[in-house]
Parts: structure tokens; sequence; C-alpha cells
């Protein structure tokens, strides 16, 4: 079974269509959302629900389109609708540079970096944290599933230069986290 027999079988009420869609794409759909939430059994909530409601709006889905955009923009949504509801969430001062980010992940060489490696990745993590969660989708959209600011922007519906925006700032965020932890 391919994507495009696994959606007609759903839209014809088979349920093996979802399965399908679920083994697909599952370990994706609940990475990106625990990227924004920082909270695997939430992620895991968010993707559950995601398919559910895949499930039930499936019927409306254009299936000459491919699925994985339309189903990881729910999740990032999602993700963001939760956190923006939730508690846990810090406010934004700061934000990242693409630069920083990969001069990081190359520092794994000997044991000693490799150490170092995993002081960097807690720092980076510990900064993407305290990003707002719509900061956090859009560097997740950018570097983690690999989207143009103009796909992004198609997919939230937001102008480009609304995705840029909030991608610099995101990024100018986690550069002064990540300054002010090697300063500290």
């Amino acid at each position: 079974m391919d994507e495009r027999q696994a959606i007609q079988r759903l839209k014809n009420g088979d349920i093996s269509g979802l399965e399908f869609l679920v083994v697909r794409y599952q370990v994706k759909a609940v990475r990106t959302a625990w990227l924004i939430t920082r909270d695997l059994g939430l992620a895991e909530d968010v993707v559950q629900d995601c398919f559910i409601h895949a499930f039930r709006a499936v019927r409306g889905f254009d299936e000459t389109r491919p699925f994985e955009p339309w189903f990881m923009r729910s999740v990032v949504n999602a993700s963001v609708k939760m956190m923006q509801r939730s508690a846990k969430q810090v406010e934004v001062e700061d934000e990242a540079d693409e630069v920083i980010l990969a001069e990081l992940a190359r520092r794994v060489e000997s044991v000693e970096a490799q150490m170092e490696s995993i002081e960097v990745q807690n720092q980076i993590w510990d900064a993407l944290w305290r990003l707002s969660p719509r900061q956090r989708a859009v560097v997740v959209q950018k570097y983690f599933l690999e989207m143009s600011e103009k796909e992004m922007a198609e997919e939230s519906g937001a102008a480009v230069g609304t995705i840029k925006w909030l991608l610099n700032a995101a990024r100018e965020r986690l550069r002064r986290l990540l300054a002010e932890r090697s300063e500290g």
C-alpha cells in the first residue's frame, strides 16, 4: 500500500489506511511535537489528536497533494496551541543563529569533544525551551522539517514576511541565550 491508497481507503471508511499513515509518520510527528512542547506525553497526545482529526477530515483532503505537509502542519499548529494554553511557556526575550547552531553541531571528534557536544546540546535545548511556542515551531519547521519560508507561510496562512520575522526573532533570541550561557 502507498500513501494515496491509504488515503483512498480512509475516504472509503477503511481504518487500515490510517494504520499505514500512523506507521509512516508517527515518529516524525511526535519528534516535531516534542521539539515544540518539550513534553513527551503531551507530544504523543497532540499527535494522536492530529491523527484522529486527519481521520475525520480526510474526506475533504485533496489526494493529489502530499499528505505529510498537510499532516505536519496540523501537528505544528496543535503543538503551538497546546503550549499557548499551557502555563509551561517561558516569556520570549532573545533567540539563535543558524551559524552558531551549525558550529556547535560540528564539535563531535574525540571523547572530550563528544562530552562537550552533549553539554552544547543541552544548552541548545534549554535555549529552545525559552522561546515562545510559535518561535519554537518556526525553528522546528525550518531546521527539523526543512521547510522553506515560503512553504511555512503557505502552510500557516501567514505572510512570508511574518515567517521571516518570526524566524529572525527566534534566531536572535537563541543567539543571545547561547551567548549568555557561554559567558556564564
